[in-house]
């Protein structure tokens, strides 16, 4: 990520760190010893030559939305793919998602398009399309074989996601949501960078309650405010088990240190909701059909309704 500010210098930097922008990256006296060092020394210098094209091709989507966590296993994926769904219910809006997930795509078995193939026109990379309203762009439209893994570099990740939002053919979106991999590495700080000029609406932060789960989504959002990227909220998935045949409630997952509510209360943030653990949400993941239609009378249902609403009041669209 190119920095803007002495806060975006890694936080393993030495204290005299020139930055890696400057000329002297990586061959300062300051620079010896650092483990940033080889790595400064050898990034392009100066401003991205790519950003102009990225930023042209973003100005046509009104709204971004950035899915994170910190933690692996939350939910993301699929918090994001049922999102799409439900914003593409409205026929006159074009919903787009972007999966940056580059060593674990699993938008494309979530939204049932495993198997389709990117098509390539001259004037860019063509989406998966799910309906008429809904595409998607994965890396998991390019594997020979789904069992296959991605064993990349950072470079390469960054590339592709580049790629991504440089050269799909996107068209007007309303709304384009990223879903992103556990952590705040390559894929997060390439998509921040290729992203801030042309607007995020903001990040919305997945957890589930246990303080284990807690510790990873602080680390993000201290990723975020440090990126400068606006934070919606925080939503806590699997929020206790609700029975789909009496509606019995009961803890799986324990909030010991208060989960969300209380990390949303002690670092001045929004809690968009809580959606309880339904085990038909996985069986409607793995089939790639929208949960929210399948079983509309569902208290995670109705739980995603009311976190969609507060979306859509958050950034103007309700």
């Amino acid at each position: 990520m190119a920095p803007d500010t002495k806060e975006d210098i890694p936080d393993d930097a030495n204290d005299h760190c020139p930055g890696p922008e400057s000329e002297q990256a990586g061959k300062d006296d300051a620079c010896a010893g650092c483990p940033n060092q080889e790595i400064c020394a050898t990034t392009p210098k100066g401003p991205d030559p790519d950003l102009p094209a990225i930023n042209e091709r973003l100005k046509h989507i009104k709204h971004k939305i950035l899915v994170l966590s910190g933690k692996g296993g939350v939910g993301k994926s699929s918090f994001t793919s049922q999102l799409a769904f439900a914003l593409s219910q409205d026929e006159d809006k074009q919903v787009g998602v972007c999966d940056i997930d580059i060593c674990g795509p699993s938008v494309p078995t979530i939204m049932g398009v495993v198997g389709e193939q990117i098509h390539q026109s001259n004037t860019g990379w063509q989406p998966v399309y799910v309906q008429d309203n809904l595409a998607v762009m994965s890396i998991g439209f390019m594997l020979p074989d789904q069992d296959d893994a991605v064993i990349w570099r950072g470079p390469k990740k960054n590339g592709l996601i580049k790629q991504f939002l440089r050269d799909v053919e996107w068209d007007e979106l309303d709304y384009l949501l990223v879903d992103t991999p556990p952590g705040t590495s390559d894929e997060h700080l390439s998509v921040s960078t290729y992203m801030k000029p042309s607007g995020i609406d903001g990040a919305i932060i997945i957890t589930t309650p246990q303080e284990v789960a807690l510790q990873d989504v602080r680390k993000e959002i201290d990723f975020c405010r440090k990126a400068g990227i606006p934070i919606l909220g925080l939503v806590e998935n699997m929020s206790g088990f609700v029975c789909p045949s009496c509606h019995g409630e009961s803890v799986i997952f324990p909030p010991t240190s208060g989960g969300a509510q209380a990390l949303a209360d002690e670092l001045n943030l929004t809690l968009l909701g809580k959606i309880p653990l339904d085990p038909r949400v996985a069986k409607s993941c793995d089939t790639g059909v929208s949960f929210m239609e399948e079983y509309p009378d569902s208290p995670a249902c109705q739980a995603l309704e009311q976190i969609i609403a507060k979306i859509h009041s958050l950034i103007g669209t309700a």
